[in-house]
This record gives structure tokens, C-alpha cells and sequence, in this order.
């Protein structure tokens, strides 16, 4: 006896593509060959995701660098201000 969309690409009542169900190993009973595959599907998610994870940490980094650098900037002008109007206060 066959399982009911087990072999059918779209589902008959909805007609759309099945969906993989969560399954949480450690409640489950699993296989080892079954929890292998789990990893192997993770491993493949993961290093498809790497290359566009890199380009955005890489913009994150570059962006976070840009900010410090402009405060930095702000924070020497701020400084040398302080300095100026010390300086005009205390001595004519």
C-alpha cells in the first residue's frame, strides 16, 4: 500500500510542494544513519549560507570601522575645541 504523497511532487488537496517536518533529535528516536543525514543536510545549509554570512560580516565590520573612525575624528576635534576656549578664558 502506497503513503499518501509520498511519491507525488504537489499535494492533490493543496497543491503545493510537501513540506519537511521539524523533527527534534533528541525527543525522537532516530537512526544513526538518520542522524547522520540530519548533519550532512545541516553541513550542506551551512556552506551555502557561508559565502553570503562572510560578505555580510565583512560589510557589518567595515561599517562598524567607519563609525569608530568618524567618532574618533569628532572626539580629537571635540578635544582640541575644549582646548581653544580654555585657552581664550584663561589669558587675554
Amino acid at each position: 500500500m502506497a503513503v499518501p504523497g509520498a511519491g507525488d511532487s504537489l499535494n492533490a488537496k493543496s497543491g503545493q510542494a510537501p513540506v519537511a517536518q521539524c523533527i527534534d533529535p533528541t525527543w525522537e528516536k532516530l537512526t544513526p544513519a538518520q542522524l547522520q543525514f540530519m548533519w550532512q543536510v545541516e553541513l550542506a545549509k551551512w556552506q551555502k549560507r557561508l559565502p553570503q554570512r562572510r560578505t555580510q560580516n565583512i560589510l557589518t565590520s567595515l561599517g562598524i570601522g567607519a563609525v569608530e573612525r568618524f567618532l574618533d575624528e569628532l572626539e580629537d576635534e571635540a578635544k582640541a575645541a575644549r582646548a581653544r576656549a580654555l585657552a581664550r578664558a584663561s589669558g587675554p
